[in-house]
């Protein structure tokens, strides 16, 4: 975490309960943590485009869901960087939370009959949201919103490797893509975390375009940003296979993935 010697700027005095490793207001007056935001975009601007794909493909709503429950943790996380405001910061955190019940949903429905519902596994997914909710606003303890959203995750990644290793085992490029790119994000997230001295000593040493690049918590944003991306493409890939679509990965300029697919003609 930061030290506490840091300037204010237009936001005021810091109110969360946590305040990352960036030098605060360093960029601009406006933006208390200015790579730790703008690193939000990859959660924000791709999302958006999916959701607006999936409705136009017909897509399950679930999907849709999943695309711009990541793009709320994106604007909400920028909003938390941007002012490091308490109220900001649950914008972050919370959506968290949801947005991974989503993508559990998602991967525990995805060998059902298409638009089916499952009421039990909704009402247990909204009951945990609840209940971290409101034990959160009580206890304001980050590390038990981190421990609630890391179980998410790992239930994620049990499924994740369930599907490639049992049922379509040509998935595991992209699950597994998806998953390193999280891991590694969340390894400099821990960097950032617990060498954040002697990361401020280094950026003060080096030209300002290296220290840039040890802003561990901006690449958490990208790398776990485009991992959450890539899972969704995982999930919905898995999804339109039992549907018996042809889906297929593209990438648009050459970089960034989308999935294309038709459904299987009828002969």
């Amino acid at each position: 975490m930061a030290p506490a010697a840091d300037r204010e700027g237009y936001w005021g005095p810091t109110t969360s309960t946590l305040d990352w490793c960036e030098e605060n207001y360093a960029v601009t007056w406006y933006i208390a943590e200015f790579w730790n935001t703008v690193s939000n975009l990859i959660m924000i601007i791709p999302p958006i485009f999916g959701a607006i794909q999936s409705v136009r493909d017909g897509l399950e709503k679930r999907y849709i869901a999943s695309y711009l429950a990541l793009t709320v943790v994106g604007m909400g996380s920028w909003c938390f960087h941007m002012t490091l405001k308490y109220e900001m910061q649950l914008l972050d955190e919370l959506p968290m939370i949801y947005s991974c019940c989503i993508f559990v949903y998602c991967m525990f429905e995805c060998f059902k009959m298409k638009n089916s519902v499952n009421y039990h596994l909704l009402f247990i997914l909204v009951l945990f949201s609840l209940i971290v909710t409101t034990v959160y606003l009580k206890v304001k303890e980050p590390i038990f919103h981190q421990v609630m959203y890391g179980m998410l995750v790992f239930t994620l990644v049990l499924r994740s490797i369930y599907i490639v290793t049992w049922v379509y085992p040509w998935l595991r490029g992209l699950g597994y893509t998806s998953l390193g790119i999280f891991l590694l994000g969340f390894l400099l997230w821990n960097i950032d975390n617990i060498f954040c001295d002697s990361l401020r000593n280094f950026r003060k040493k080096m030209p300002p375009i290296i220290g840039v690049a040890t802003q561990f918590h901006a690449w958490w944003h990208i790398l776990t940003g485009l991992g959450s991306y890539l899972h969704i493409l995982f999930s919905l890939y898995t999804r339109t296979l039992y549907l018996r679509y042809r889906p297929k990965v593209k990438f648009l300029f050459g970089i960034w993935p989308v999935i294309l697919f038709e459904p299987l003609r009828k002969h």
